[in-house]
């Protein structure tokens, strides 16, 4: 892989190669697994237990070869079997792989099944290929037994034109492998010890060596570079993108869309075109997603729209609407019907039912309550470059545009806030915070301090045409007055009530 990760700790579909692997064999219900390691012991180790913490770890020594791979687990397991009093290992023993993904427990089921019902001392798993390059051939005597595997390598050229090929996938009588296992030699072209040799070894002995065939070649895919585990992971996707889509989810684009095997939906979810799904991500019943849109570990609810958004870790509730370009960093909880809108970012906040927070602000370790609405541009100051602090905004808060909350601060129930207020210390409920500086203007500055720029120019012509005739403006008591855009609610007490519609942000 020319990678310093070991091979089978990649991943496809969100699971490494041996986590899928772990998970079709542990799938069978076996009186026990066993893990043989040998490169990056530890760290595969580690791993393994991780995701299976019943299975036997067993180290191979510098014997290389699958055929002492194999012996050193029968070695363990018998150890311990006698250890315990159980006696050796008897019965079937299944021989798998760490970097065969796509291989499922009903597979492996149909090849115990075979190998039992024959009464068989061998039974190997088989695919026919176009390409055979590089697979060990199965050889077949003239009444279609298996006489034996060649490896490629090993292999004449007459038996490289063979297309069925090994998957390295065994069941095996226990008794007959033990025995076999001590008559193998590392004499051939890789010096190793081959658990292909143990079939030649059971036809000798009189055994019954059998194959079953699989149609379904990914099944035993396995991945020795990059390249290999793309098209693999491209194979996973499609497998699990169809039988989402059977289960009533619209995909609208499946080229462009990614979903772990991991992930779990409702009925009539739309997934829109560029959508990854990862980790635990669930989806509920009637949401959309996307388009481009990547979310891991994120919990969507019923109905719920998400619209070009990177998230995290993150609750989206019931009818809530997320995005567009928006942010949703770990700890984000956003209740039914709320809102996160475009260039937004969250973290470890929790945003009430109803609540929103339509446009360009920062909601970062706070708490905001029911039916809230913070304008736009609003910053929750959560950091004093040594400690987070946390802000706690209650229910129905209208916070004018580009507010600061340098926390720790609270601000009550049914509070307003002017625009461009920085708010340092706690409100009460129903209060109107704000900071009121007197406008300075200076006449004549630019003229004076800028003189041969466009500004000075236009100035100068402004200056000569005489100045603009206004119409007549009510000079009432200074009160708030809301936006028409519903979503920017901002008061304004340092002018006079206008008498025509101000703009969304004013």
């Amino acid at each position: 892989m020319k990678s310093e990760k070991p091979k089978i700790l990649h991943t496809i579909g969100g699971i490494s190669m041996v986590g899928h692997s772990l998970a079709a064999a542990r799938g069978l219900e076996p009186q026990v697994l066993a893990a043989v390691v040998r490169h990056e012991r530890e760290r595969v180790a580690a791993h393994i237990a991780e995701l299976d913490p019943q299975a036997v770890i067993v180290d191979q020594d510098e014997v290389p070869g699958t055929g002492r791979a194999v012996e050193a687990a029968l070695e363990a397991l018998d150890a311990d079997g006698e250890r315990a009093g159980a006696g050796r290992v008897d019965g079937t023993v299944v021989v798998t792989y760490g970097d065969v993904p796509l291989l499922t427990t009903d597979l492996l089921r149909e090849l115990v099944a075979e190998h039992t019902a024959g009464g068989n001392a061998v039974t190997v798993l088989t695919a026919v290929l176009e390409d055979a390059s590089g697979y060990g051939r199965i050889v077949r005597a003239a009444d279609g037994s298996v006489r034996g595997i060649v490896e490629h390598k090993d292999a004449t050229e007459e038996q490289r034109a063979i297309r069925e090929i090994n998957s390295g996938i065994y069941a095996f009588d226990a008794a007959v492998l033990r025995d076999a296992l001590k008559q193998i030699t590392t004499d051939n072209a890789q010096g190793e010890k081959y658990l292909t040799d143990v079939l030649a070894i059971a036809n000798d002995g009189g055994g019954r060596v059998a194959a079953v065939a699989t149609a379904d070649r990914w099944q035993v895919e396995g991945a020795n570079d990059r390249v290999q585990l793309a098209a693999l992971g491209a194979e996973h996707n499609r497998r699990i993108l169809d039988a989402v889509m059977r289960a009533g989810v619209t995909i609208v684009d499946p080229a462009t869309t990614w979903i772990d095997s991991t992930v779990s939906f409702g009925t009539d979810v739309t997934i829109l075109p560029g959508t990854q799904l990862h980790g635990a991500t669930q989806v509920g019943t009637g949401a959309v997603v996307g388009p481009d849109t990547t979310l891991t570990d994120v919990v969507v609810g019923e109905g719920a729209s998400v619209v070009r958004t990177h998230g995290s870790e993150s609750v989206i509730g019931p009818g809530a609407t997320v995005g567009p370009f928006t942010y949703l960093r770990p700890g984000t909880v956003l209740g039914d019907r709320g809102k996160i809108g475009a260039f937004v970012e969250t973290k470890n906040a929790t945003i009430g039912n109803g609540s929103k927070v339509p446009h360009l602000s920062y909601v970062g370790d706070a708490e905001v309550g029911e039916d809230s609405n913070i304008g736009c541009g609003n910053i929750t100051a959560n950091y004093d470059g040594v400690n987070k602090h946390r802000t706690v905004i209650g229910s129905n808060v209208r916070t004018g545009s580009n507010t600061v909350f340098v926390a720790p601060v609270t601000v009550g129930d049914g509070v307003y806030s002017g625009a461009g207020t920085v708010i340092r210390k706690d409100v009460p409920a129903g209060a109107l915070a704000l900071n009121i500086a007197p406008q300075r203007n200076i006449d004549g500055w630019v003229l004076a301090n800028r003189a041969g720029t466009a500004a000075a120019r236009a100035a100068a012509a402004a200056s000569l045409a005489g100045p603009v005739e206004r119409g007549p403006v009510e000079t009432g008591p200074a009160t708030p007055v809301e936006s028409p855009d519903p979503d920017v609610e901002t008061p304004q007490t340092s002018r006079p009530t206008p008498t025509t519609e101000e703009s969304d942000h004013s």
